[in-house]
């Protein structure tokens, strides 16, 4: 029994899992679209997205309490809605923002990569072969085996802590006042826009609760570890932006938005600091990418053996509990949205997403609010915030940014109408799978 209780994760791994998912590379791409939008007024940003993602992991932490499911998001949607279609739709979604986290990642990477190597000579060649070459190397590791890379996660996690940690002690030495003020240089509606545009820099907590079942304590350690993961990735991003933005002009962040962050170490640190934050990024979304397609894979392959997605995900290798299939659609699938859009694109989409999902999850913990035994206030609230979150982005993309609301359009009728064509054809899909 003792020997059981070893294998379980405490608070520690718990927190390093919601840290390592949320700091997993969208702070090191997305920053620059921040101050883009928001200016000065960055730090808070990212503190209101901040509150969305704390009152949405209150409903996650009593959701994953009562249903102890590695199946998270989408089991509690299903036990939400009546109509099956509706979890369906709710699961497609889910995994569609993770393909869109998995491009960001490998995005990041590449920028990142190029960069350090003096890429700017070979154009943007270097960096779309560098960001499908990452996800290629990562499908061939899941697909080798389940252990090959994931014994050194927690230890990343703490060096990439650290290294953000080493950018904003030193750098809040050389913050220069008149880069902050006034504090809404941009105004406050270029604030909200920028906190909606980078929200996908806060997906990542949900994570915890699918390992409920893993837990030596999830009674007591669930609700803790969500909650102090979110709070401790705020204060990474308060920092690491105000840094930012008191040592860099908003023209020189927008001019290198995909690499602000390495460029802004550059004024106290130097070039050691460049590289630095550089590799630090590159081990960072290596890191963010082998765990989210191991998650989504498996994502994939929990919904096609509950008949909300077709079997053909479910196919794994006869010996060893790999969902091939699945793994090599997603990966196949991120490779070509990589390298069809930019960051902005990337952004948007995966924030709209997930958005979007987070405002399910918050109204599935209000219609269950007597059984998961939760206020209605924080479910209500987060899904106020959540979808004026999202109606926000996408006035934003509708004047500025017509491509990326699109591509999110697109995409959510696409999962729609395939979700749908699928559920109607759900007989000959179980005729295949016998």
């Amino acid at each position: 029994m003792k020997e059981q209780q070893k294998d379980k994760l405490g608070f520690k791994e718990l927190v390093a899992m919601g840290v390592g998912g949320m700091v997993g590379g969208g702070i090191f791409s997305v920053l620059g679209l921040a101050v883009g939008l928001a200016g000065h007024a960055a730090p808070i940003a990212f503190s209101l997205g901040g509150i969305v993602a704390l009152l949405t992991g209150w409903s996650y932490a009593r959701l994953g309490l009562t249903f102890h499911s590695a199946g998270g998001s989408f089991t509690y949607m299903e036990h939400a809605y009546r109509h099956r279609n509706v979890a369906a739709l709710g699961g497609w979604l889910l995994l569609a923002g993770y393909i869109g986290t998995l491009a960001l990642y490998s995005y990041t990477f590449g920028v990142y990569g190029s960069v350090i190597v003096g890429g700017s000579s070979h154009g943007p060649f270097l960096q779309h072969l560098l960001a499908s070459g990452i996800l290629i190397i990562f499908l061939g590791l899941n697909l080798y085996s389940v252990k090959a890379t994931g014994g050194i996660e927690d230890l990343i996690v703490i060096v990439k802590v650290l290294i953000l940690s080493l950018f904003a002690a030193v750098g809040l030495f050389s913050v220069k006042t008149d880069h902050l003020l006034p504090v809404f240089d941009q105004g406050q509606l270029g604030m909200l826009m920028g906190a909606a545009l980078i929200f996908v820099a806060y997906e990542g907590f949900e994570l915890i609760p699918n390992a409920v079942n893993d837990m030596k304590n999830p009674q007591r350690d669930l609700p803790r570890a969500i909650m102090f993961s979110i709070l401790l990735t705020i204060v990474i991003y308060i920092l690491v932006s105000l840094v930012a933005v008191g040592n860099l002009l908003p023209d020189q962040i927008v001019k290198y938005k995909e690499s602000a962050l390495a460029v802004a170490a550059k004024p106290f640190l130097g070039h050691a600091g460049f590289v630095l934050i550089g590799l630090g990024a590159l081990l960072s979304t290596a890191s963010a990418i082998n765990a989210t397609l191991f998650g989504t894979a498996r994502l994939g392959k929990v919904m096609a053996q509950d008949e909300a997605l077709p079997c053909v995900f479910s196919i794994k290798e006869r010996t060893r509990d790999i969902p091939w299939v699945s793994l090599c659609i997603i990966s196949g699938i991120t490779i070509i949205f990589v390298n069809l859009s930019d960051l902005t694109d990337i952004s948007s989409f995966a924030s709209s997403t997930f958005l979007l999902v987070f405002s399910s999850i918050n109204f599935s913990a209000f219609r269950l609010r007597a059984r998961i035994d939760i206020s209605p206030l924080i479910p209500l609230a987060g899904l106020v915030l959540c979808l004026t979150s999202w109606v926000v982005l996408c006035a934003y993309l509708w004047l500025h940014n017509p491509r990326s609301l699109k591509w999110i359009i697109v995409s959510c009728l696409a999962i729609a109408i395939l979700e749908f064509l699928f559920s109607q054809r759900r007989l000959f899909f179980k005729k295949q799978s016998k």
